[in-house]
């Protein structure tokens, strides 16, 4: 016989919870395996990627869905460049945000979710703007993609 205590640490209803309970739906139904990490946030995994849900209930509630990478020694030595490039980014990606905190990029988007909006979509588009953001600053950071002081027009 199976010992009572020892059953799953199920999360929240959602009703106490309201905006995280669905926010965990959409990622259990995109396959992201998603998990209550010790803070209350969400935590996934989307392309091989570790990225994290912030829920913070309020009217309207606001989803922060934000991630964390290292950054590779090589390019800790400009820190100006990193932060312009961090700046850049930030200024073209709508509602994407990016900023280094010691050896750490963290890139975040943010949403005011309506009780009655579509939070799959809200999910997907916040996870997808996550994504790009990293992808564009790295290759900012490396040289690989033109910057906007280039004259380039920025990636659509």
């Amino acid at each position: 016989m199976t010992d009572p205590t020892a059953l799953p640490n199920f999360p929240p209803p959602a009703d106490e919870h309201p905006l995280r309970g669905r926010v965990l739906d959409v990622l259990g139904d995109l396959g992201a395996a998603p998990n209550l990490d010790d803070d209350g946030d969400v935590a996934f995994t989307v392309n091989e990627q570790q990225l994290f849900a912030r829920c913070v209930e309020s009217e309207p509630a606001l989803l922060r869905v934000f991630g964390q990478w290292a950054i590779d020694d090589g390019l800790l030595d400009d820190r100006l460049h990193l932060l312009e490039v961090s700046n850049e980014v930030s200024l073209n990606l709508n509602c994407v945000t990016t900023g280094i905190a010691e050896r750490t990029l963290v890139v975040s988007s943010e949403h005011l979710v309506a009780r009655n909006a579509d939070v799959n979509a809200v999910v997907q588009i916040a996870v997808q703007g996550v994504l790009q953001g990293v992808h564009i600053w790295h290759q900012r950071a490396m040289g690989l993609a033109p910057s906007a002081q280039d004259g380039q027009e920025e990636p659509s």
